[in-house]
């Protein structure tokens, strides 16, 4: 394998010459670099990455750490900021927790110990904040939400809104009897979902029913048990918004097994309009988060403040919109 010694000893210069040419670091003629490099071809020379990371003090990696990925949304959030980390010549390392607290205690210290230039956390488990003791000093960009304060900039979805929104739209197809299956009221989503809901029916003078709330996870088992217990009411909504497309996926299959249809026996609106949203029968009506535009944001965000660490922090807001499909009945007068 070829090494710097071997081309400046080929080329006829100093070693300290080749290293400026290959990593950038200072000014050599147009002349020199192009008989550098014309050696470094012949030789296909391939650069070690650890050593360059260890001479300019970066690795080119991003770490990023979700606690949960039963839920599409997450993995095509994941897939934007994979490919825009591309783009801007980063790699990407993805790690997991799935909820449990030790993993993101050893995820987060593996990211660390990997000397990834900055990190990138999207967490949905409060119950994790009591249990994380590891102290982030490496740049790093919040999405959503993390369980501890934490000195870093931050990229949150106006979820309050969307959850109004969702609800105004049922009520302006005519809907008033609405009811709503949310995600655990323990997480802020969640429960800013459930205030936007009630803010648009106090607007609009609609009672609120307790018994139309049932409060769930952001899963598609969730949905299935919602719906169940909304059928059980003695009077039962004619929407509902599921705070989640994966909550309205279970939902659609629990109408289903009572020989029920969405939208003549109930309308449904979701929440996030994942993928598999346009493709159920009928189309799901949903809250769009702007998944793509929050991965690009959030390695944007990321690698200004690699750049400048001292830049004081900043919280972006995404705003939600309604994407109208075939899940929802618009009731006569």
């Amino acid at each position: 394998m070829a090494t710097m010694k071997d081309i400046a000893r080929i080329a006829q210069v100093s070693t300290s010459t080749v290293s400026h040419v290959i990593n950038g670091t200072r000014f050599v003629s147009d002349e020199m670099r192009e008989k550098i490099m014309a050696v470094v071809r012949e030789l296909n020379y391939q650069p070690s990455a650890l050593a360059r990371s260890f001479k300019l003090k970066k690795t080119q990696t991003i770490g990023m750490l979700v606690t949960a990925s039963n839920n599409p949304f997450f993995a095509e959030v994941v897939a934007a900021v994979e490919g825009y980390c591309a783009q801007n010549d980063y790699n990407l390392i993805l790690t997991n927790t799935n909820g449990d607290s030790q993993r993101l205690q050893s995820s987060l210290q593996m990211l660390i110990q990997k000397q990834v230039d900055g990190l990138l956390l999207m967490s949905t488990e409060t119950h994790l904040a009591e249990q994380l003791s590891l102290e982030i000093s490496i740049p790093a960009v919040v999405m959503d939400w993390w369980p501890t304060a934490l000195s870093a900039d931050k990229i949150l979805e106006d979820s309050e809104l969307g959850g109004y929104l969702a609800t105004k739209y049922l009520l302006e197809q005519g809907h008033r009897k609405i009811g709503i299956i949310t995600g655990n009221l323990q997480k802020p989503l969640a429960l800013n979902r459930l205030n936007g809901y009630k803010k648009a029916l106090s607007e609009a003078q609609v009672p609120l029913n307790p018994h139309w709330i049932v409060e769930s996870h952001f899963d598609f088992e969730s949905g299935i048990v919602g719906m169940e217990k909304l059928l059980q009411q003695k009077e039962r909504p004619t929407a509902v918004f599921a705070c989640s497309d994966t909550i309205a996926v279970g939902a659609y299959q629990t109408l289903w097994k009572h020989q029920l249809s969405v939208p003549k026996d109930m309308s449904i609106i979701g929440y996030d309009n994942i993928d598999l949203a346009q493709y159920l029968a009928p189309p799901l009506t949903t809250v769009h988060q702007p998944k793509i535009e929050l991965g690009k944001l959030a390695v944007e965000t990321l690698l200004e403040r690699i750049k400048n660490p001292e830049k004081t922090n900043r919280t972006l807001i995404l705003k939600p919109e309604v994407i109208s499909r075939s899940s929802v009945a618009r009731l006569s007068e």
